[in-house]
């Protein structure tokens, strides 16, 4: 690496693991470095805030982010994805709809939620195109680096997808799924139903001993993320 976790303001988790908190939404984007190749999980909620993570993740890495894998398709996480050009995008199957149908759905939210609108449109006219679906779990191939774990689940949305990194401690890469810095939101696209179950998915995942990377907030442990699955099951009523 050409600058220290540190140095670039990046809370360093483990060997190769790092996280940033962005801005306005607090949002957490990820970066793992290892072989040959570098991952970067989520992309911040624009185009300019997109390639400012670019500049810092090759600072960090040393090369180009080679892959890009987006936690789930709401703005704050997605709209800087079309920075990373040459990177393998990888989301949660079933999302094509969203990422193909010209990002109109995204931008509005992005609008309501007090995006700049000439931002929101320009990040919605170049939405990036996944190049993989994740349907069941995936080894992403790191070219010599850890065998980075995808799992594709449902919670938050219809399409999550959630990032394991093992090693001294495993990292878990939760997307909105976990939330540290306020309750867990629930929009539209939620499945509360399923919610709960992709907790235990994540545990079970990871392991107690691992780092639970929340989509926004301070990093957390199991018996948080066993805390927050509790209060969602009672909360929607389900086991």
């Amino acid at each position: 690496m050409t600058v220290t976790w540190e140095e670039a303001g990046w809370e360093r988790l483990a060997a190769g693991v790092g996280r940033c908190r962005l801005p306005g939404w607090d949002c957490t984007v990820g970066l793992v470095v290892g072989g040959g190749s570098a991952l970067m999980i989520d992309a911040g909620s624009s185009v300019a805030e997109g390639a400012r993570l670019r500049t810092a993740a090759q600072a960090l890495a040393g090369r180009r982010v080679t892959h890009l894998a987006l936690t789930h398709a709401h703005f704050d996480h997605v709209f800087g994805a079309s920075v990373f050009a040459g990177a393998t995008v990888l989301v949660a199957g079933g999302l094509s709809e969203v990422f193909e149908g010209g990002g109109e759905e995204l931008r509005a939210d992005a609008v309501r939620n007090g995006l700049d609108p000439r931002a929101a449109e320009n990040a919605a006219d170049i939405l990036v195109c996944p190049r993989e679906y994740v349907w069941g779990p995936t080894v992403l191939d790191m070219d010599g680096g850890p065998e980075v774990q995808l799992l594709a689940t449902r919670g938050h949305t219809a399409h999550d997808l959630a990032v394991l990194v093992p090693g001294s401690p495993p990292v878990v890469f939760c997307g909105d799924l976990v939330e540290e810095s306020g309750e867990p939101q629930a929009g539209p696209d939620a499945v509360p139903a399923h919610w709960p179950a992709a907790l235990d998915r994540l545990l079970s995942l990871g392991g107690e001993d691992a780092l639970y990377v929340p989509g926004h907030g301070a990093v957390v442990d199991a018996g948080f993320v066993r805390a927050q699955r509790d209060a969602l099951a009672t909360r929607f009523g389900v086991s």
